[in-house]
């Protein structure tokens, strides 16, 4: 896996009309690091990650990052049909639509890639059934195994443990952990501040501007204060 995987930050400004969403935000997250982002409703912590993935427009400022191939993007609400016909194996193999292609069968390869990727997720039983059939927790291990068979140099998560149960949750939070291990960035937006503090050693807080910024340690009490 290449190393080039920072993100770099000058002056990001984001504007939805009239309504600031962010507004000069500077700074880096160092290829490797593990960052949560909090900050309250409207804070722009959404806005950012959709920033670094260039899914929004920035208003303003410019932001360093690998290219959209080795960047991999799971916003709050995934826009899945869940009602489409695609079982869980095909929802996981879209992770590899850069070696898969258009109309191109599934590989050898890929067909490994994606039963090691269920594996890890939990799925390794469901991956027949239809995606309609899961439920919320199952789906969300279904798209984290879509983003480890992406195999991305920089992850971008928005609330990736939010309506998920606890088990589904430590599952998540392990497989977070694992990425973190080998090398990868991985930037993840958080409401839940207790398992910010015991899993994340980072923490960017926003409201609409920095806060701070740096080790969890030193940044929540600013927030809380």
């Amino acid at each position: 896996m290449a190393t080039n995987g920072g993100v770099t930050l000058r002056d990001v400004t984001v504007r939805y009309g009239r309504r600031v969403a962010l507004e000069g935000v500077s700074g880096q997250f160092a290829t490797g690091s593990l960052t949560a982002v909090v900050g309250a409703n409207g804070a722009g912590k959404s806005t950012l990650l959709a920033a670094i993935a260039g899914a929004v427009r920035l208003t303003s400022g410019d932001i360093d990052r690998p290219s959209a191939g080795r960047l991999a993007y799971l916003p709050q609400h995934a826009a899945l049909a869940t009602d489409y016909p695609m079982t869980v194996a095909e929802l996981i193999s879209l992770g590899g639509w850069r070696a898969l292609g258009a109309l191109r069968a599934r590989s050898a390869a890929l067909r490994e890639q994606v039963d090691a990727a269920a594996r890890a997720a939990g799925l390794i039983g469901r991956l027949n059934r239809r995606i309609g059939e899961l439920s919320p927790g199952e789906l969300q291990r279904a798209l984290f195994a879509r983003l480890i068979v992406q195999d991305a140099v920089v992850i971008l998560l928005d609330e990736p443990v939010a309506a998920v149960d606890a088990r589904t949750t430590a599952d998540l939070l392990d497989q977070i952990v694992r990425w973190h291990q080998e090398g990868r960035t991985v930037i993840a937006v958080l409401h839940d501040l207790a398992l910010v503090r015991t899993r994340f050693p980072n923490t960017l807080v926003l409201a609409r501007q920095c806060v701070a910024w740096g080790p969890t340690g030193s940044t929540l009490p600013v927030m809380a204060a």
